[in-house]
């Protein structure tokens, strides 16, 4: 092969690479999609159902994680670098952020706090949230509002038929004669479900032994046969205190797609019933 045709080769070659270098960086942009980033699968399991196609999502924390006790990766920068839109819920554990976001370092990046009171977990929380992720992105993307806001409704429908679907089962188990002990951050759930609360504990850190011995005379006295663990928050944190009373013990979620084919609220709120059922015999 001659010097010159050599050095033609090698031209195409390097200019291949950069054509492909080139079209792979801007894949994303030329879809024309929306480009959303979220804390937690509580907004990625949102957005995904609002925005259908016309939306890529990107989640950032393990459903199965605390959001306080998660430490930032490079790549969820570069996440950030390329969004056009962050959803968080302006929640306390939520730490990493403001670091997150200064680090990111995108002037276009649209940040939104989605901070809607209570257990998202229940019906009338999760109907508000998706009412506000939807009113979120159709205003960042006019050309497809009135199909996010018909996916809202759409959504909103299955959320109410499956939450009076699982409190049908819950009062048809007698639910309010339970006595319970439960951890906080399950609070919301467990009253919305119709048990009765006799106290609520913290996080396994937060049990000194005097709290656990509190927590076990109160359950003796108040006769509680059921203790309610929270997955994201110490799975494990009742555990001692079952074994104290020699009640049930049941872990739930707060967060889609935690458990196997948990990928959606309805399918979380139905597998959270389910434990709780199992674990009284009903």
């Amino acid at each position: 092969m001659s010097r010159k045709r050599y050095l033609l080769l090698c031209l195409v070659l390097v200019l291949a690479m950069l054509a492909s270098i080139v079209s792979g960086g801007c894949a994303s942009k030329e879809t024309g999609k929306l480009q959303v980033v979220t804390s937690t699968s509580l907004l990625a399991q949102i957005v995904e159902r609002v925005g259908g196609e016309d939306v890529d999502v990107i989640n950032i924390i393990p459903p199965a994680q605390c959001p306080g006790h998660f430490d930032v990766k490079p790549g969820d920068i570069q996440k950030l670098a390329d969004a056009d839109i962050f959803l968080m819920h302006g929640w306390q554990g939520e730490k990493f952020t403001d670091d997150l976001i200064t680090s990111a370092n995108n002037p276009d990046l649209n940040v939104f706090k989605v901070d809607v009171p209570g257990n998202w977990m229940t019906p009338e929380v999760q109907s508000q949230a998706i009412e506000i992720i939807a009113g979120i992105i159709s205003q960042a993307d006019a050309e497809h509002s009135a199909e996010f806001q018909r996916n809202a409704d759409d959504f909103k429908a299955s959320v109410n038929a499956m939450g009076a679907e699982m409190a049908e089962k819950l009062a048809g188990a007698n639910i309010a004669e339970i006595n319970v002990l439960c951890a906080d951050q399950q609070e919301g759930f467990v009253q919305w479900a119709g048990f009765n609360i006799v106290a609520i504990f913290g996080r396994p850190d937060s049990l000194t032994p005097q709290v656990v011995k509190e927590l076990v005379d109160k359950g003796r006295e108040g006769e509680v046969t059921l203790i309610i663990d929270n997955m994201q928050s110490g799975q494990d944190a009742g555990a001692g205190i079952a074994e104290e009373l020699g009640s049930a013990r049941v872990i739930l979620s707060n967060f889609p797609d935690c458990y196997e084919n948990t990928e959606t609220w309805e399918k979380t709120i139905e597998y959270n019933v389910a434990l709780l059922l199992a674990a009284l015999g009903r």
